[in-house]
């Protein structure tokens, strides 16, 4: 069955809207990681206790995401892959050299910060009391309440500059992994050419070539469109569906029209 987009940015300027699907596991982990990293610094710019409260149960999420498996390896796999990837253009006539050493510098950066914060990275999160609190009654509704977490009730009363303090304590155990992974993201999006296609009858099939390295699409649209993909597939082949949506008590149907759009290949 297929699946919606897993992932929309907009850019105002160029009324356009991305639409992406992640086709790898590991691909999927960095989306969310992303997804999840920009809430919790969305969030932790606020004074509101609404807003702290916000960015913990995102911080809390982000935990859950790198405690599974070994994302930071999975990072620091992709950034040597990339690095590989623009040495070799070092050596290519026309390139941009000034901006190639730049990319080059900032990732190696972050895979030094990778390798100096080590692989028990994540313990002073695990080991904080305060944390483990909130996780263990986030699992009931409503379980951080007042009267349910008085402590973190009286943590949230206190001036933004002090419950800042330690917000920022957290987030410097994941802020190097959060950083590699969306600088990454940055990079994939930034490497791939856009082409125009037409979905015939609001379908596109597509095939890959069977030497590709195919782990992430992007569909763009124009920012007024009333239209939204469906995107399924694998890294050997992918359908796009463009599907029009009326109200949130009907269903949307894919669209009888042909439909233009730009599709990046990542």
């Amino acid at each position: 069955m297929a699946k919606p987009a897993s992932k929309i940015t907009s850019q105002s300027a160029a009324a356009v809207t991305h639409y992406e699907q992640p086709l790898s596991e590991r691909m999927r982990t960095f989306l969310r990681l992303e997804f999840l990293y920009q809430q919790t610094l969305y969030n932790g710019e606020r004074q509101a206790d609404w807003a702290t409260r916000a960015t913990v149960a995102t911080l809390l999420e982000i935990l859950a995401i790198l405690s599974r498996g070994d994302v930071r390896s999975d990072v620091h796999k992709e950034l040597d892959h990339q690095l590989g990837v623009l040495e070799r253009f070092q050596s290519k006539p026309g390139v941009d050299t000034g901006r190639l050493d730049s990319l080059i510098h900032n990732l190696a950066t972050s895979r030094d910060e990778l390798s100096r914060i080590g692989t028990a990275y994540l313990q002073p999160l695990k080991d904080c009391e305060f944390l483990n609190a909130i996780k263990h009654r986030s699992a009931i509704p409503g379980g951080t309440c007042e009267f349910d977490l008085p402590v973190y009730s009286h943590w949230l009363r206190q001036p933004h500059e002090r419950r800042q303090q330690d917000m920022d304590k957290w987030l410097g155990a994941i802020r190097p992994v959060c950083d590699a992974t969306t600088e990454l993201l940055w990079l994939m999006r930034e490497s791939a050419q856009p082409t125009e296609k037409m979905a015939m009858n609001g379908m596109y099939q597509h095939n890959m070539q069977k030497d590709g390295n195919c782990r992430l699409l992007r569909v763009s649209l124009q920012g007024n469109s009333s239209l939204f993909p469906e995107i399924s597939g694998s890294q050997h082949r992918f359908t796009v569906r463009f599907l029009e949506w009326s109200t949130i008590d009907s269903r949307a149907v894919q669209t009888g029209h042909d439909v233009p759009f730009k599709l990046s290949i990542c």
